[in-house]
């Protein structure tokens, strides 16, 4: 029987940097990057994917240490790195010119795309994005840091903790985390290297670059949950828009698809390149 941790039939797979890169590709049209936060996967846009593959060629990869890609060799799990990295895949793919959106962790990597490679983003989405030096750590990230319980974590993370986390990340009204998503993001967290990479990641120093996010030259729409703090990309970013999401928790794109869906569709419609694949 399949699982999660088994390639799907639209699974792909790519080498960047001697890392094989599991992405799905779908739709045509104008690209759009989706990036996944931290212990997620690319499954974690599967709901709005669907929309916006009938307006764009949507490329979903798995960050390394997550999903069906799986850890780096070097460990190197700073946010340069993971920008680099996607910026591979893209050149890879030879994808020249792309929007790219990103949740959390990759709305990081999105961010330091548009710092890093401005000549190459049509547009610039983020979700609930991380990058600020006081926006507070989620509880099982900061259970990583305990040098008694890291040796643990790196050996097993119990189906039950996987739960409470994710039922932390989302808004009270929510009722998304259920069997299938809880079983999704066990299998994939237990896939060989998979937890050590999380704690490798959660224990990695990450160079603070905030100060530079007021260079961000690219059209930027910020999607934020009321409730998340440590949010000033629409103050810093030029010309930024910004839409509130009133009683949505951190996983915004499980969480209401719909809405993210269209807010991506409509702000990168009127500037939508010419279509890539």
């Amino acid at each position: 029987m399949s699982t999660w941790s088994d390639p799907q039939p639209d699974s792909r797979f790519v080498v960047v940097d001697g890392l094989q890169i599991h992405y799905k590709r779908t739709g045509r049209g104008p690209a759009l990057v989706l990036l996944h936060g931290s212990a997620s996967s690319l499954q974690h846009f599967d709901r709005a994917a669907g929309p916006l593959s009938e307006s764009f060629d949507v490329i979903r990869p798995d960050l390394p240490g997550f999903g069906l890609t799986g850890p780096r060799k070097d460990r190197d799990y700073r946010i340069p790195t993971y920008t680099a990295t996607v910026a591979g895949l893209l050149e890879k793919l030879e994808v020249p010119r792309y929007a790219v959106a990103g949740n959390s962790l990759g709305g990081n990597i999105a961010w330091n795309l548009a710092l890093d490679h401005p000549e190459r983003l049509t547009g610039l989405v983020l979700v609930n994005a991380t990058g600020y030096p006081e926006k507070a750590i989620p509880a099982g990230m900061r259970l990583t840091r305990n040098p008694l319980l890291r040796p643990l974590l790196r050996r097993v993370m119990p189906r039950g903790a996987i739960q409470r986390n994710l039922r932390a990340a989302v808004g009270p009204r929510s009722t998304v985390v259920d069997d299938a998503m809880i079983d999704r993001a066990h299998q994939l967290m237990s896939r060989p290297g998979n937890r050590s990479a999380f704690v490798d990641f959660c224990n990695t120093d990450q160079p603070d670059r905030s100060a530079q996010i007021s260079r961000i030259a690219v059209s930027t729409l910020v999607l934020r949950s009321a409730s998340i703090d440590g949010q000033h990309f629409t103050r810093d970013i030029p010309g930024a828009q910004e839409l509130v999401h009133p009683h949505g928790g951190h996983l915004l794109p499980e969480e209401e698809p719909q809405w993210v869906a269209d807010a991506i569709a409509e702000f990168l419609g009127p500037s939508a390149d010419s279509p890539t694949h």
